[in-house]
């Protein structure tokens, strides 16, 4: 019973129960708050409907009243006249827009002195009219804002539109890229491997009298790793990093490129020791007079302010500029002369060992499946940048999955690679006969190359349709030099006449698909004749690529050689073509069976791996024997 009577009163004092408004709950605070609201009420919306209005009398009356000295007061507002008459009564009158109610008194010969309140004037604020004249500047000033914030939104707005758009690299982002993350290129760490040790220990070098150029131009192909070896300087190094595109500085406004040129120097040289990257910078440093197009003022002044801050550094200054470009010979003369960019370090394409390593590093965190082999695939990428190596790695991991595989096999990697090289595969919509034309043809180009001990490897054939091609052999050097001899140079030609020297002795027929290998042949064999000087017209140059080196005046001008000069070039390229063809024909004719069972097979398979060519090739030669 107790808890029970506890629980009550615990209940008793939570609970305020409301039964209405009554005289217990209204107080004094209450009858005043709804007296003042009541009269509120009353004093703005009823007492001026209790009021009388005013009598509407002419003009002519109202000077009546007047003139009998029956107006006590009048108010002028506008073109309305409020008379307050001795009596208590109002009367309102109207008048003209265009005459004031003084000039009509002094017209009627009434004076003022008759009214004993006085005339009072008073003045309404046109609203609309002030309203009007304050939206149009506003609006105006709001409008332009707005078009001035639009535009200079990617600039970060009106009042930075001049200052650098460089990204900083922090140095703990730095930090996590370093030579040990740049696969290959030794010979190339060795040369920035000094340029670290001068941003860490300057004075070494200033004792000596040593200066480390302030300019280092990066040049190589795109996708060698020209930004990624930039960054590894800063990250081996720990200074500041300064990133920013060469057309970037360029903006429709002359005179934004040098000011953000000025600002980016200013960054770096606040926070020296520093690195500024400049990529692609023959954006902004072409040739002047030459390269670039007449009138175009704001590239010309962001190089020269370029120019101008690399010749004002401090030699104290530790900041250093590296520049990088696949296109060396666009560059203005000042931009690469000694004390500027006076240190030119060249990247080239990876070769086996330098494509080993970067595959090791591309294929960490993706499962692959057993019969993987790097240094096989090593080989089968000749001319791959390390930019082309990690898309072939992420091309074979998409196919991989497309597949629902739990690992990356070879096969994915293989067409990944082709992938890369010329584009996704499709199936066409192809009659029998024009896709016997196609395996022909693709045998034909590569059992001359397998006949041809000079020639390169055969690694694919397919008679897959890709981008252009209706099918494709794959060729794989053995190195990515450039220097190759003549008889590499005449089995080029010789494998890539195989295909239309197929067609003519299958089916008697020539067909458009030998189109581009035509042109690639006759490029060659025009090149051994004009540059290479591999004819029997002898070790002489006949196009205008080494003028410049010896005539600094010259703009590549033709060589002026005489028509029958230019008969023999004609006829000495069409010997070699001829001559080619005619050992192709021999090779073909001279195994036809072969030739029947690779189109066969390709038909079949509609694409050959490496080993299943080389093992048919090897059949069809012992059963010769």
């Amino acid at each position: 019973m107790k808890s029970e009577d506890k629980k009550a009163k615990k209940e008793n004092k939570i609970k305020i129960p409301f039964n209405g408004f009554n005289s217990k709950n209204i107080n004094l605070f209450n009858i005043l708050l709804i007296g003042l609201i009541a009269w509120s009420v009353l004093s703005v919306f009823v007492e001026p409907l209790m009021k009388a209005a005013p009598k509407d009398i002419p003009l002519t009356e109202a000077f009546t009243l007047i003139k009998n000295q029956s107006v006590d007061s009048i108010m002028i507002e506008g073109d309305q006249i409020k008379l307050s008459l001795k009596d208590g009564e109002e009367n309102v009158s109207s008048k003209e827009a265009q005459i004031s109610f003084y000039e009509l008194l002094s017209l009627q010969g009434i004076s003022t002195d008759l009214v004993s309140g006085g005339i009072k004037e008073k003045t309404n604020i046109a609203w609309m009219e002030l309203l009007i004249n304050l939206i149009i500047p506003i609006g105006m000033l709001v409008f332009f804002f707005w078009m001035f914030k639009s535009a200079g939104k990617s600039s970060g707005g009106l009042f930075s539109i001049g200052k650098s758009k460089a990204k900083l690299f922090s140095k703990t982002e730095q930090n996590k890229i370093g030579f040990s993350d740049v696969a290959g290129a030794k010979e190339v760490k060795n040369e920035l491997v000094e340029i670290v040790d001068f941003l860490k220990s300057p004075e070494k070098y200033r004792k000596l009298g040593a200066r480390i150029p302030r300019g280092v131009l990066l040049i190589g192909p795109s996708g060698v790793g020209k930004t990624l070896l930039a960054r590894a300087i800063a990250g081996e190094a720990g200074v500041p990093f300064y990133s920013v595109a060469g057309s970037e500085f360029i903006e429709m406004i002359v005179g934004v490129g040098s000011a953000r040129v000025r600002d980016l120097f200013k960054m770096a040289k606040e926070s020296s020791p520093s690195i500024i990257f400049i990529d692609e910078i023959d954006a902004i440093g072409r040739h002047r007079g030459k390269a670039m197009a007449m009138g175009n003022d704001e590239r010309e002044q962001t190089l020269n302010q370029i120019l101008v801050e690399m010749d004002g550094f401090d030699p104290r200054t530790n900041v250093i500029i590296i520049a990088a470009t696949n296109r060396p010979d666009m560059l203005d003369p000042a931009l690469v002369r000694p004390g500027r960019f006076d240190r030119h370090i060249r990247l080239e394409l990876p070769d086996i060992s330098e494509r080993e390593e970067i595959m090791k590093i591309h294929m960490k965190g993706k499962p692959f499946a057993g019969d993987v082999e790097i240094k096989k695939l090593a080989k089968q990428s000749v001319g791959f940048s390390g930019a082309d190596i990690e898309n072939m790695l992420n091309e074979a991991a998409i196919l991989a999955a497309r597949r629902d595989a739990s690992e990356i096999g070879i096969k994915d990697l293989i067409e990944a690679s082709t992938k890369v090289k010329l584009g996704p595969g499709k199936k066409l919509l192809q009659t029998e006969e024009e896709r016997s034309i196609i395996a022909y043809h693709e045998a034909g180009h590569a059992l001359v190359a397998s006949l041809n001990a000079k020639a390169d490897p055969v690694t694919r054939i397919s008679i897959l349709s890709r981008t252009m091609s209706l099918g494709h052999t794959e060729f794989v050097p053995e190195s990515n030099s450039s220097n190759r001899s003549k008889g590499k140079l005449l089995a080029m030609i010789q494998s890539l006449l195989g295909g239309r020297v197929a067609e003519q002795i299958v089916f008697d027929e020539e067909t458009v698909g030998a189109s581009s290998d035509i042109e690639r042949a006759t490029y060659i064999a025009k090149k051994m004749v004009t540059d290479f000087g591999m004819s029997e017209l002898g070790p002489i140059n006949y196009v205008s690529s080494n003028i410049a080196m010896w005539d600094s005046s010259s703009e590549d001008k033709a060589v002026g050689y005489s028509e029958d000069v230019a008969k023999m070039i004609d006829d000495e390229v069409k010997r070699i073509i001829r001559t080619e063809y005619e050992n192709a024909q021999k090779m073909l004719k001279a195994n036809r069976g072969t030739l029947d069972k690779l189109a066969s097979k390709l038909l079949e398979v509609e694409t050959l791996e490496q080993d299943d060519f080389e093992r048919i090739i090897t059949e069809e030669r012992n059963k010769s024997k």
